[in-house]
């Protein structure tokens, strides 16, 4: 009988770890403010492991995610933490572009009933480039009202990709601005493969003047603490507009 009772305590104590709550190797959720948490996941980049930033917002409602794991092995251990953690289920998804580390995860989510977004242009670009869709599609910067929580989705123009866009969260003063925004840490735009180098620069600005003094400023990769991360990006992409108008004039 009292092996039995120290079994119990035992897994009740470890249950968290086996939803992989928390830190682990692969998944980690870090609390941001209130009911926002930032959930990281990892995958290789030209031979390079690389983490992956993502949100979720706890409402009365359910939880909200933004973007998906880019790591394939961990769709279903970020919903088990989210249950086991805060006893309710992911409701909503929203992804922010269409690349892997943002879409992955996308039909997944929807077989599990989950309501999956993303804009028109990123069902268009996934579908030509092969990449996981959603069920439901946005046709303009949308605001959206769920269990006491508001947040609008802001497109303001390409940078990163084609299609970007960021979440503000105007009473929060939070910006969720994941690849389009760079850690305050790093020496360069990363991955430019579907870039506009001429526009990204403006569509920075566009977004400095959309959300005005943000509190919390979360990007795609990498340290995402530091407030200095949304102009960084902007002088990073003014010197390759600089570079790139450059190029264009020698021709």
């Amino acid at each position: 009988m009292l092996g039995k009772s120290l079994f119990t305590i035992a897994l009740i104590f470890f249950l968290p770890d086996l939803f992989g709550q928390g830190k682990s190797n692969d998944l980690q959720i870090t609390p941001l403010t209130g009911d926002f948490y930032i959930y990281t996941t990892y995958n290789l980049y030209e031979g390079e492991k690389i983490p992956a930033n993502g949100m979720y917002l706890v409402t009365a409602k359910g939880v909200v995610l933004f973007d998906t794991p880019w790591d394939t092995a961990q769709f279903q251990p970020l919903l088990d933490s989210i249950k086991v953690r805060h006893q309710k289920q992911v409701v909503l998804c929203i992804s922010t572009h269409f690349h892997e580390d943002r879409t992955a995860g996308l039909e997944f989510y929807r077989s599990q009933g989950i309501k999956t977004y993303t804009t028109i242009l990123t069902d268009s670009l996934s579908k030509k480039t092969n990449k996981k869709r959603a069920e439901s599609l946005i046709a303009k910067d949308t605001i959206f009202n769920i269990g006491g929580y508001t947040f609008e989705t802001y497109y303001p123009g390409p940078g990163h990709s084609p299609d970007n866009i960021i979440i503000w969260f105007n009473e929060q003063q939070l910006l969720y601005g994941a690849c389009l925004i760079k850690s305050a840490s790093d020496d360069n735009l990363g991955n430019l493969g579907d870039a506009n180098k001429l526009e990204y620069a403006s569509t920075i600005k566009k977004v400095q003047k959309k959300c005005r003094n943000p509190k919390y400023i979360i990007v795609g990769h990498g340290d995402w603490t530091d407030l200095r991360s949304l102009k960084h990006t902007g002088v990073m992409a003014e010197d390759l507009r600089k570079i790139k108008a450059g190029k264009s004039t020698m021709k």
